[in-house]
């Protein structure tokens, strides 16, 4: 690699850093705020959310990655220009195809940060997500134990509590279950625990009273109880058996599937090879937008108006190579056959890489003087 070569890598990285930190930014906040509200709500403390919104943060970097590998190279590429420092390169004999080198080199270490985030980090931290989502809906007194406050844990179902001891005791609690159309019923206890099995959690209560009112005939029925224990598997789901969804299922399970794998997936060997491909071609897609981003600045000569005609047509590329993805990931998603379509966005996108780095390239013709006209 040549000094021009590692003066214009260096460049790409340093700036590449900064778009990807500021991208990253702003899409983890918007995240992040949508996840504090709903865990928030649910009674999860501030240590849940920051965990949750860093596991999300593999995922979002790798949707940002792209689109700074882009910026970074327009940026870069209109920096020179400004400074002159393109005019300079192409007078010593560099060509365009010689000034992209660098660029493939920069699109590659982009494609490398893609393929370890899309095939090792999503996944584990997807799996480690659902299972932590999972264990907070098995949380029972995040989502019931706040006093003061009338829950709604479940369509007919509202818990009041006047009050949790230090020792997570339920004083003065209220419970109404209206799920049964012919049947609704109050609980009332001075005192109630909830209380962990095998079959999931229970509460107990204590001294208190229920009051059922039943249809048809408005018939109430009042039972006074010591203690009685209610069934809290309605209200949380707390199967255990959940489903796996293939993005949280290691890349080398993809390669190797086995029967286990379908059977906690439900997903169909084509299925299955599908998202194989698709993790296979997301990288790709990091140097196709830099390149693009290179080649359409290389169109045209030197401007005292800047270079905005040649961004509008890099950001032109780049959304036609979006929707290329946007219709094949539609289409292959609803039938796995079409599994190469997967491809279809990096291939295209190489083409037009291709067809702009031609154009800039072709010799300027200049148009000769009419016969006998002015000098």
């Amino acid at each position: 690699m040549t000094q021009l070569d590692r003066y214009l890598l260096s460049k790409l990285m340093a700036l590449f850093g900064f778009f990807a930190l500021v991208l990253v930014s702003v899409y983890w906040v918007n995240r992040a705020v949508l996840l504090f509200d709903s865990l928030i709500a649910d009674g999860q403390t501030a240590l849940v959310v920051l965990e949750f919104t860093a596991l999300t943060l593999p995922y979002v970097i790798r949707i940002v990655l792209p689109v700074a590998a882009f910026a970074a190279t327009i940026y870069a590429i209109n920096r020179l220009d400004q400074d002159s420092e393109l005019v300079v390169m192409r007078a010593t004999g560099a060509s365009n195809w010689r000034l992209a080198r660098p660029v493939v080199v920069f699109g590659l270490i982009a494609s490398v940060m893609m393929a370890v985030l899309v095939n090792v980090l999503v996944p584990a931290a997807r799996e480690r997500l659902a299972d932590r989502q999972q264990e907070v809906a098995q949380n029972v007194t995040a989502r019931l134990l706040v006093e003061g406050t009338f829950q709604h844990p479940a369509p007919g179902v509202t818990i009041y509590i006047r009050k949790i001891s230090d020792l997570g005791e339920l004083e003065g609690l209220f419970l109404s279950d209206r799920r049964d159309p012919n049947r609704a019923t109050i609980y009332t206890a001075d005192k109630a625990l909830i209380v962990r099995s095998d079959s999931g959690p229970k509460l107990v209560m204590f001294d208190g009273m229920a009051q059922s009112l039943q249809q048809p005939g408005n018939r109430l029925a009042i039972t006074r109880y010591a203690n009685f224990t209610y069934n809290l598997n309605g209200l949380i789901n707390t199967n255990s058996d959940r489903k796996r969804d293939l993005s949280e299922v290691s890349t080398l399970s993809l390669i190797r599937p086995d029967a286990k794998l379908s059977a906690q997936t439900g997903a169909t060997p084509a299925q299955i090879w599908l998202e194989l491909n698709r993790r296979i071609s997301q990288p790709l897609l990091a140097p196709v937008a830099a390149l693009i981003g290179f080649a359409a600045l290389m169109i045209g000569t030197f401007s005292r108006f800047g270079m905005w005609r040649q961004m509008a047509l890099a950001i032109g590329g780049l959304i036609i190579v979006q929707a290329l993805q946007n219709s094949c990931e539609a289409a292959s998603s609803a039938d796995p056959q079409l599994w190469p379509l997967l491809y279809v966005p990096a291939i295209g996108g190489g083409v037009i890489v291709l067809l702009m780095l031609w154009w800039s390239g072709r010799p300027m013709r200049v148009r000769a003087a009419p016969a006998g006209g002015a000098p």
